[in-house]
């Protein structure tokens, strides 16, 4: 499995930036979907892929979109200082865990709420999510 590279965060300042970020790490994905040989892609599966967002306060935040839009983040334990703009940004309370659910229509807002916050970004081709434990397919 190809690895990605982490990258110092560009900041946003548009929608229009978000759009064309989402759009490019997107491509970014399949490529390494792609390069993989004998591994996820091959095997069809595409769970766990998804972006890591090291804060610049300390802490990982992790998100992945599911096939059906829904946007699956989870921050590490010492991330949940971020909890309360997470809220803010997406208009959904914080889970008593470090596992959030939202709507596909909240990453724009998400990605520009947290742009000041961000250190680097990095892809991720293999991550837990939750998704086990997650009622999606």
């Amino acid at each position: 499995m190809p690895e990605s590279t982490e990258r110092p965060w560009l900041s946003l300042n548009s929608v229009d930036d978000a759009e064309i970020w989402i759009a490019n790490t997107n491509l970014e994905i399949k490529f390494y979907l792609e390069q993989a040989q004998g591994g996820y892609a091959s095997a069809g599966q595409t769970d766990g892929q998804g972006i890591c967002f090291e804060l610049i306060h300390g802490g990982k935040l992790f998100l992945h979109t599911t096939s059906e839009g829904v946007l699956l983040l989870e921050l590490s334990a010492d991330a949940d200082w971020i909890a309360p703009v997470i809220a803010a940004c997406s208009g959904t309370p914080a889970p008593r865990g470090q596992r959030w659910i939202l709507a596909e229509d909240s990453l724009i807002q998400l990605v520009l709420g947290l742009n000041s916050l961000i250190a680097t970004s990095s892809v991720i081709m293999h991550h837990d999510f939750g998704l086990h434990l997650t009622p999606f397919r």
